[in-house]
């Protein structure tokens, strides 16, 4: 009788077993289209030991994609938030940023039921779950921030990835316009092996919330600030299999912008101090040492402020900052207003031993440039030097003619002593009237070279004022577009 039971029962658990395989397969086969279907494990008890235990077959499976069928793609969610932005390395190119990075995707290997297993989330050791290699394609630098041991489990299967990455980047930097800067800087989330087959990347919030939720918890109020966040997603193709199978990636824009009242104080304005009062120089009257020896002093102080402020100016190869041009065209002018003092001082004190003043000197400055900065050449005095009204002249020696002539007047005035006289006295005349005419002809030489000093010294005064004007108005047109 319990042979007969016994092989009752036999017949009857393969019966059981046979149909629980063939419900297990109609099953398969009915959900097969249905390829994201999850594995529902059982808790024992509603507490978190039974949910670990429950769970411990799930763990064995960390070395592999959490997906039912591997034609599936799995959808990484990710976003971040800006904490803090630690500096800019403007000679290496590199971006240096602390952000909280957070990546949520779908694990198909497990979910529970949150009532009998006496609770909806858990966290485990991140090690034990598969997690996606996506990474940044412009880190330069390994990860120095402090390392998150677990992963966040919810009950429907969404495993939560967040952690802090201090991230490294490079950063194309265009410091041009420095120190009214705005640069761009790009985080290229993408796998490294994973093809858009395998892993997809996707915002997991908006843009807006994103740039809203960093200003307001960014640490920093340093050198740079936060202006804009932007996004975008694209396809990379793989080199081997063309488009059909390219890299999915997710492009972040960070939009920073350089605050520029350390800069506008410490290094614009006292260069502005310094380049007006050598414009102002110009008042002192060039023939006075005192004239040299304060723009010497100028052009020494202007060195040390460069020597100064060296560390505050951007240093790179790829550009040249717009304000490293202007330092050097006001160190220049300053150099050229101190050999122009030294050229004018030479012609207002030696100009009396010169030669009289070539030609094309003459037109290109004394009438062109004089009449450029408003100088004019003078007029020559020659009412004093009028032709002699005797047949002598200016080469002959004083008060001798021609000796024909003198000897005929002498025999006719002979005569009459008032008019030999009145000769004497004419000729005495005639001494004085070339002496005058040499001297002023050696004033009118000296006044010349003085009026190219002169003139000289009013261009180059026009060409500060210009240069002045002009820089004022490129920092105005370059503030401007800087606060847009």
């Amino acid at each position: 009788m319990a042979a007969k039971d016994f092989s009752k029962m036999e017949s009857q658990r393969w019966w059981v077993s046979s149909h629980q395989v063939l419900f297990i397969i109609c099953c398969i086969m009915v959900q097969a289209p249905c390829l994201r279907c999850k594995i529902v494990v059982n808790c024992t008890n509603p507490n978190t030991i039974a949910l670990l235990a429950a769970l411990e077959n799930v763990m064995k499976l960390y070395s592999i994609r959490p997906v039912m069928n591997l034609s599936t793609p799995t959808n990484i969610s990710m976003y971040f938030t800006l904490y803090g932005i630690l500096g800019v390395e403007e000679k290496a190119q590199l971006l240096n940023t602390y952000i909280w990075l957070v990546k949520e995707w779908e694990n198909e290997f497990f979910s529970w039921d949150p009532v009998q297993c006496g609770s909806a989330n858990i966290s485990l050791p991140r090690e034990m779950f598969w997690s996606p290699d996506v990474v940044i394609n412009e880190f330069m630098d390994e990860n120095r921030s402090p390392t998150i041991p677990y992963v966040y489990i919810k009950h429907t299967g969404k495993v939560r990835d967040a952690n802090p990455v201090r991230v490294v980047s490079s950063c194309n930097l265009d410091i041009y316009t420095f120190p009214f800067d705005v640069q761009n800087c790009t985080f290229t989330f993408n796998s490294y092996i994973h093809r858009v087959s395998d892993i997809r990347i996707i915002l997991g919030k908006k843009v807006e919330d994103i740039l809203k939720r960093s200003i307001s918890v960014l640490s920093t109020e340093g050198e740079w600030e936060l202006m804009d966040i932007k996004s975008r997603r694209f396809n990379l193709s793989a080199p081997d299999q063309g488009e059909s199978n390219p890299y999915d990636e997710l492009y972040f824009y960070i939009v920073l912008r350089r605050r520029a009242t350390l800069y506008v104080v410490n290094l614009l304005i006292p260069s502005f101090f310094l380049i007006t009062v050598d414009l102002f120089s110009f008042l002192l009257p060039p023939q006075n040492a005192d004239r040299s020896s304060f723009k010497m002093s100028l052009i020494f102080g202007y060195s040390v402020f460069l020597l100064i402020v060296n560390d505050l100016l951007p240093v790179t190869g790829s550009t040249i900052p717009l304000i490293n041009v202007f330092f050097a065209i006001c160190l220049a002018l300053m150099v050229a207003s101190l050999l122009e003092t030294i050229l004018i001082t030479n012609l207002l004190v030696g100009s009396s031993n010169f030669r009289p003043v070539p030609g094309w000197v003459r037109v290109l400055v004394l009438r062109f440039m004089g009449t450029l900065v408003w100088l004019p050449q003078k007029s020559r005095e020659d009412k004093i030097i009028l032709n002699p009204v005797a047949r002598g002249t200016l080469s002959d020696p004083p008060g001798i003619y021609n000796y024909t002539d003198f000897h005929s007047v002498s025999r006719s005035l002979s005569c009459d002593p008032a008019l030999a006289e009145l000769r004497n006295l004419s000729n005495e005349l005639q001494s004085i009237r070339l002496h005058v005419a040499q001297h002023v002809d050696g004033n009118q030489i000296s006044q010349d070279w003085m009026q190219v000093g002169y003139i000289l010294d009013r261009l180059l005064f026009g060409i500060y004022c210009i240069f002045i004007t002009f820089s004022f108005i490129v920092i105005l047109s370059v503030w401007s577009n800087y606060l847009k």
